[in-house]
């Protein structure tokens, strides 16, 4: 349940206490339906009040298991056993209340909400007096003689009548919390319940209307298209007219109202053809014969500015135009320019700048670059790493010779350089190694272009790929021993550690990870080494 419906329910029940209404309090406290501690030790002060033992020692029972240190409801406790005659449960109570007390002469739980201080001796005195019910009377004098040296209010009183008791073999009753002294809620919480205005009042400022209290939203009054009208005697007719001329007040009760205004016509029926209106706020009498009903005529005669009624129709423009697509001829020019600016970025600019003459100037230039002897045996490299550069060379380029340029430009030793490219139909990632057949960019190349993925990697000695997986998902390490990777990465698999989790490489790191983070992809490169 809701925290603020526990304090409500919990505040309720205390106040029926309060009024000493033990039945309500115990209804309000039923609603309640996840209990604290605090809550379960006036739940049973309930039942201890309306004499149901047996329901209290269970509510107490409850306390103490959300409470195991609860001092104050093993002493509560012990003293409803002694009621109920349980003397052996009731002294294991006393035996735990003075174990967790902890050797303090008193605990003061007015912090907690309960307005009361269980002191050592009288969880002493309750010892004594099951030791008198038991009629073990030397017992129970010593007991009080030692609760005789302890500190604590009203002691010396109570435990001078008890040792005289004692000494007449009469049984001692029992000491209880007060009646009404229940744990109750935080005041802070309780104040938090009441419903609170932010935002205050408002207050009308100024109106039209005269005596407009109105202090609500405007959908909520009464109200004619464009106008709200102000109440009037039961029986009148009232309505909105236009002076056709303006009018200078004569007498006492005149308006001064000019030419063209809005007036609200409480009623035109006065013996000197003079009506009640109201304008600018004031009420006063006007020539009836200067009235007239405010109809489109009048409107557009003086120019009255109304606000548009309804959402206004959207502006009416026309879509834009699709654009065009380029002809085939531009596209294969922008190609070429682009692959120009990335292998001689020098020239880039010249490219935009110097715009060209003809449509012929443009074209020559094109077929030239596409038709330029130094292309013919040579293949333009994209190198995917940390940035992405881009080189030209021979086609029959072996992977070791490409490996140690890749390097040389990444400023990289070629050990810890490893090379990979992406296969047709798959997203892993395949190490360039030779071991598959490849021998140089001509089995990488299509159209004079290949994509090369760089990873930097410390070499691994006497390992052997097994198979490669991409990871479907993000992996975070939870430990040393664990592989972190990202969702794409091709990871190098060792071992199989068993059905659930596997051993990886990737980036220069090994470690296990789970299977069901990643997807075999490809078929086995069985004997494939990782340096």
């Amino acid at each position: 349940m809701l925290y603020i419906e526990l304090i409500r329910l919990w505040d309720e029940a205390v106040q029926a206490i309060d009024r000493r209404d033990w039945q309500g309090a115990l209804t309000k406290l039923n609603q309640i339906t996840e209990h604290n501690c605090r809550t379960m030790f006036v739940v049973a002060s309930t039942h201890i009040a309306l004499g149901q033992l047996d329901l209290a020692i269970k509510a107490l029972d409850q306390a103490i298991a959300k409470d195991c240190c609860l001092a104050v409801g093993f002493f509560q406790r012990s003293a409803v056993h002694m009621m109920a005659n349980k003397l052996e449960e009731a002294l294991s109570d006393c035996i735990w209340a003075q174990k967790y007390m902890r050797e303090n002469p008193v605990i003061d739980y007015k912090q907690l909400g309960l307005r009361y201080k269980l002191y050592t001796w009288q969880v002493l005195y309750n010892a004594a007096a099951i030791h008198s019910r038991l009629q073990q009377w030397d017992r129970a004098r010593d007991i009080l003689q030692a609760a005789s040296e302890e500190r604590g209010a009203g002691r010396s009183n109570l435990i001078g009548t008890a040792l005289e008791a004692i000494s007449r073999r009469e049984v001692l009753e029992p000491l209880l919390v007060p009646e009404g002294d229940v744990f109750r809620p935080r005041k802070q919480e309780v104040d938090q319940l009441k419903p609170r205005d932010f935002l205050g009042e408002a207050k009308v400022i100024t109106s039209l209307i005269p005596n407009d209290d109105f202090r609500g939203f405007d959908p909520l009054r009464p109200q004619k298209p464009g106008y709200y009208e102000p109440k009037v005697v039961e029986g009148q007719d009232s309505r909105y007219m236009m002076m056709k001329s303006a009018y200078v007040a004569k007498g006492a009760g005149e308006l001064t109202v000019p030419a063209g205004a809005e007036v609200f016509v409480y009623s035109d029926d006065d013996k000197d053809g003079l009506a009640v209106v109201i304008y600018d706020g004031k009420r006063g009498l006007v020539p009836n014969f200067l009235l007239e009903p405010m109809g489109k005529k009048n409107k557009g005669k003086f120019k009255r500015i109304e606000l548009a009624n309804g959402i206004p129709h959207p502006p009416a423009l026309k879509p834009p135009n699709r654009p065009q697509c380029p002809s085939q001829r531009s596209l294969e020019k922008c190609s070429v320019m682009l692959r120009d600016a990335e292998l001689h970025p020098s020239c880039a600019c010249d490219t935009h700048t110097s715009p060209p003459a003809t449509s012929n100037s443009t074209r020559v230039p094109t077929q030239q670059a596409q038709t330029s002897p130094q292309d013919y045996g040579s293949v333009v490299v994209k190198v995917h790493y940390t940035c992405t550069m881009a080189l030209r060379v021979p086609l029959e380029t072996p992977f070791r010779d490409l490996q140690e340029k890749i390097a040389q430009k990444l400023g990289q030793p070629v050990t810890n350089i490893r090379l990979r490219h992406r296969r047709h139909g798959t997203r892993v990632l395949t190490p360039l190694n030779g071991d598959d057949g490849l021998d140089s960019l001509e089995g990488v190349a299509e159209s004079g272009r290949a994509q090369i993925w760089c990873q930097n990697e410390d070499p691994l000695a006497n390992r052997t790929i097994l198979y490669q997986m991409v990871a479907l998902y993000d992996y975070n390490a939870q430990g040393p021993e664990d592989l972190e990777f990202g969702e794409g990465d091709t990871i190098d698999i060792l071992s199989e550690v068993n059905e659930e989790w596997l051993e990886g490489h990737i980036a220069g790191k090994i470690g296990i990870f789970p299977r069901s983070f990643a997807h075999r992809d490809t078929e086995s490169i069985s004997g494939a080494s990782t340096d």
